[in-house]
């Protein structure tokens, strides 16, 4: 082979590699890369605590929650299984600004653990499951709110359900919540941020899950918190 013909292929390749980067990087591809980058495989076991839910694009109407658990229960410690061994050398800030690792967000039904990001901007998100900063932290009593991307670490969302478990984990504690209601509403539906009575953990993300460009509604988990330590 020529070195003529040698240098014309190794042109050809060149902007083969180029065009595929520009497309590479202008596409959902980059993104949905990032999303594995930002899960820790199998960090947990994965626990199927209740069967897949199945959804449509309405409002899902689900019976209401069992009464509040006891203080005693509240106060119960999490049993290591529950809180997937999480390792005791993590430090989170007490008082996160935005754009710190303010604690980490485990999903045991998909053996997930997902790094919790304080504030909901875009510079957030990108970082993992973004904390919104007018909600209360959490473990405290109110509604606490996490939202991430569908296509980077909430991709599997909804496979979660009811009866399934959340885990949190900040400075303040180790918070295990139960998903209870299960909705999908509007975008501009402002009842997600609205407070709580008791302690609670609500989950949003875009939906449709496979919704090509920006998806229109939301898929919202509310969780109550049933055990801390």
């Amino acid at each position: 082979m020529s070195k003529k013909t040698i240098s014309w292929l190794m042109t050809i390749a060149a902007a083969g590699m180029i065009v595929f980067g520009i497309w590479f990087s202008g596409t959902q591809a980059a993104t949905f890369a990032k999303g594995y980058l930002l899960y820790k495989a199998d960090a947990v076991s994965a626990e199927d605590f209740a069967p897949k839910l199945q959804t449509t694009n309405a409002e899902v109407s689900l019976p209401d929650a069992e009464p509040a658990e006891s203080l005693k229960d509240l106060e119960k410690p999490a049993e290591p299984a529950e809180t997937g061994q999480l390792p005791k050398d993590i430090s989170y800030p007490s008082d996160p600004q935005i754009g710190d690792l303010m604690g980490e967000l485990i999903i045991p039904k998909l053996g997930a653990s997902l790094p919790i990001i304080h504030g909901t901007d875009e510079d957030e998100l990108e970082k993992g499951v973004g904390h919104y900063a007018g909600s209360v932290m959490p473990g405290q009593s109110d509604n606490s709110v996490l939202s991430g991307h569908r296509d980077t670490v909430f991709r599997e969302l909804g496979q979660v359900g009811k009866g399934d478990e959340f885990i949190v984990q900040t400075a303040d504690g180790t918070f295990t919540y139960r998903v209870r209601q299960v909705r999908i509403v509007d975008e501009d539906d402002r009842t997600v941020i609205v407070p709580k009575p008791r302690a609670t953990l609500t989950v949003s993300t875009c939906y449709p899950f496979d919704f090509v460009g920006y998806a229109p509604e939301r898929y919202i988990l509310v969780a109550d918190l049933v055990s801390s330590s």
